[in-house]
């Protein structure tokens, strides 16, 4: 795995890498954050639990918004470790009854919230070093 991400900074350049990884971060990031307030207003009704199953599922990824913003690869590896509790939350949706298809693309946008913010804590910690 490290020889392919050298070939791939050898070959496409660090700050294309480095954009690339971060278009990946904002959109996965966006993608989830709807998934969750869908699932917190439709599938769980609103009058049931009123705000809370939308802030429980939102709040951790609106705590990292910061980081995305300042654009910290520290902020960015937290984020890819968070993701994997949002992965183990879609599998687990994907199994109840009638929500496999909304289960199967949580967890599919939480992987790739997970595979953007590793390489952009990776890139982006090798273009700052770089650039000292």
């Amino acid at each position: 795995m490290k020889q392919m991400l050298e070939r791939w900074e050898a070959q496409y350049g660090i700050d294309a890498l480095t954009e690339r990884a971060r278009r990946g971060v904002l959109g996965s990031y966006v993608l989830l954050l709807v998934l969750l307030v869908y699932s917190g207003t439709v599938i769980h009704s609103i009058e049931e639990g009123g705000w809370i199953p939308v802030l429980v599922r939102g709040l951790p990824l609106v705590l990292f918004l910061p980081s995305i913003i300042a654009r910290r690869p520290r902020g960015h590896a937290w984020l890819a470790f968070v993701s994997l509790l949002y992965f183990m939350q879609g599998v687990m949706v994907a199994t109840l009854p009638g929500q496999g298809l909304f289960g199967m693309l949580e967890a599919l946008t939480a992987m790739t919230l997970f595979a953007a913010s590793t390489c952009y804590a990776r890139f982006r910690s090798r273009q700052l070093r770089q650039a000292n």
